[in-house]
Order: C-alpha cells, then sequence, then structure tokens
C-alpha cells in the first residue's frame, strides 16, 4: 500500500505526525509513505523507516514573489515529482487551505482529511474525498494518530506514540557520550523566551555538576545570546552553525535538554531525550512535549525566578546519574 502524506510545517507538527506512521507500520504491514513537507523540513521524514520518498515543497518561499520565473519553474518541478506516483491514500494532515488546494488537490488519489468541525480551517475538507471527524481536546500527536487510524481502517492503538526515529541517531560509543546536556535558548517569538538572567542563574546551578553544556543556535542574534549567556562559564560551550541533523545527534547524545517552547523541544522529544520545557504564554496541554521523561514548568504568562531551582528539582536523577 502506497499513502501520501500532506503535512508541510511547522517543525513540530512535522514531528507531531511520524507516530502516526509507526501505527500504519505496525497495523498495516508493507505499507510505505512518501511525504510533502516544506523544503526547510525535509530531513525529517527520511528518519522515519517507513518512508521511502520525501518531496519538498516551498509554498513559504513562493510566497514571497508567486509570479517570478524561478518560482514558477519550482512549481513545475514539484507537480513532476508529485504525479510520478499514483497513491492508494492521500492523506493531509495539515487542514489549512493552502496546503489541500496547492497539494492535496493535485495528488493521484484518494484524499483523506480532517472534517470540518476538525481541521484548523474548515474549507481545507472541501478538498477532500473522505471526512474524518477527530475531536480536538486531546495532543496534536493523538489527533494525527487518529487520523491516520480513521483513513486507513485500523483501530488506534491505546499506547503511547512510537516516533521511530531514535534509533536513526544511535549514541556515539565514546567517553564524552552522555557527558553534557543541551540548553535549546532560541525562540521564534519574543514572549515564548526566558530572560537571559534566568538562564544564567541556571547555568550558574550547573557549575559543579561536571557536565558541559552546549548552547546551539540558529541565526546570528542567536549566536550573540549564547556567546552572552555563556560568558564567564568555561564549562559552556556554544556550538558552529549546524545542520538540523547535525542539531539531532547532539540531541540524542545528551544527558539531558532544558528548552523553550520551539520546533527543537519537539525534536528532543522524539529522540526519546529528558526535557524540560519552559512555557510561558502557550498551553502545553495540547502541543506540549510528548513522550517519555517530557517535563513542561509554566508559570502562567510571565516566568518567574524560581524556574532554575524548579528545573534542577525535575532533573535531579539525570544529573546525578
Amino acid at each position: 500500500m502506497r499513502v501520501l502524506i500532506v503535512k508541510t510545517s511547522s517543525m513540530g507538527d512535522v514531528l507531531h505526525s511520524l507516530p502516526a506512521l509507526t501505527d500504519a507500520m505496525q497495523a498495516l504491514p508493507g505499507i510505505r509513505f512518501d511525504w510533502v513537507v516544506e523544503e526547510g523540513f525535509a530531513q525529517i521524514p527520511g528518519w522515519h523507516p517507513a518512508v521511502d520518498r520525501v518531496i519538498p515543497v516551498a509554498i513559504r518561499r513562493w510566497r514571497k514573489n508567486w509570479f517570478s520565473a524561478e518560482n514558477r519553474a519550482d512549481r513545475k518541478r514539484f507537480y513532476q515529482e508529485l504525479h510520478r506516483q499514483n497513491y492508494d491514500c492521500v492523506i493531509d494532515a495539515q487542514g489549512l487551505v493552502k496546503s489541500a488546494a496547492l497539494v492535496t488537490r493535485k495528488a493521484h488519489g484518494s484524499k483523506h482529511g480532517f472534517d470540518w468541525h476538525s481541521a484548523r480551517e474548515p474549507i481545507a475538507s472541501l478538498f477532500y474525498n473522505h471526512r474524518h471527524a477527530v475531536l480536538w481536546q486531546q495532543h496534536a500527536v493523538e489527533r494525527t494518530r487518529e487520523l491516520f487510524a480513521k483513513s486507513l481502517g485500523y483501530n488506534k492503538p491505546k499506547q503511547l506514540g512510537d516516533y521511530a526515529i531514535a534509533r536513526h541517531f544511535p549514541t556515539p560509543l565514546n567517553d564524552n557520550a552522555g557527558n553534557y546536556a543541551v540548553f535549546l535558548h532560541a525562540t521564534t517569538r519574543d514572549d515564548k523566551h526566558w530572560p537571559e538572567t534566568h538562564w544564567r542563574n541556571l547555568l550558574g546551578l550547573m557549575t559543579n555538576s561536571g557536565l558541559s553544556i552546549k548552547l546551539p543556535w540558529g541565526a546570528p542574534h542567536e549566536e550573540a545570546r549564547a556567546k552572552r549567556l555563556a560568558e564567564g562559564y568555561d564549562f559552556v560551550e556554544v556550538l558552529p552553525r549546524m545542520s538540523l541533523e547535525e542539531v539531532a545527534r547532539v540531541l540524542a547524545g545528551a544527558r539531558f535538554v532544558v528548552s523553550v517552547d520551539t520546533g527543537l523541544s519537539h525534536l528532543t522529544a522524539a529522540l526519546d531525550c529528558p526535557n524540560v520545557t519552559l512555557y510561558g504564554p502557550t498551553d502545553p496541554g495540547l502541543i506540549g512535549g510528548y513522550g517519555q521523561n517530557q517535563f513542561t514548568l509554566r508559570r502562567g504568562d510571565k516566568m518567574t525566578d524560581n524556574f532554575p531551582e524548579d528545573v534542577l528539582k525535575l532533573l535531579k536523577d539525570e544529573i546525578h546519574r
């Protein structure tokens, strides 16, 4: 059975879809998937053992200059690639009009997706041949697992979902493996940031832990923040700029991670690494860390000064093992 997944973005949303593939792989032996995903996240689907072909799409980039010759040529190449295969089932797990109209509508196969009351943008449901009711009041991972189960005709498993990508990043067999933690300090929304003073306080509390701390970054202003956080601490390393796969390898080898609400926090969960995610204005109930040893800390709409101590309480066993 050959299935096309349409789940283009964001990083967290793409990662949240992986357990649904594992369910389907176990329920329907031999099933294989192709996946349409935004070009910036194209590395992720290929980490799952059930995915054969990743088809990058560039809707975000095209929208900036839709009618340019370069973007028209890009779209032509994309649709040629999309039409290489006739699918037994096309599952639109995005639930947005742009993905439904530009991708799902033009794919070859019977189209499944959320119904009018379940989709993030109800009009998207009009592009599907089969529409499925999926309750909102459950974690995003469980919503996608339910959509796949209803689309492909099996019962959704009751046990915790399995991302099935940790095995793609085996822990290195050397003396330094697991002797460090990663602090994910960067996020796109200003109101999701943890104050730099709080990070510095937490680093100060880690001084005698025997662990080194690694600080990744993705943009120049994030690198500058990482350097400010690391100043004066010889056990803190500001990492070089890395690809998503390189960052994943660092996360996979960490003793634990402390993160703000960001896509890399969900990647940490998918890699089965213990993680404390620091939440400010967003609600972790429906889109928080999903998996084993995932902890959340939240103080309403404002993160308070005792968060560094709270983090260490949650990670006490990981720090001292």
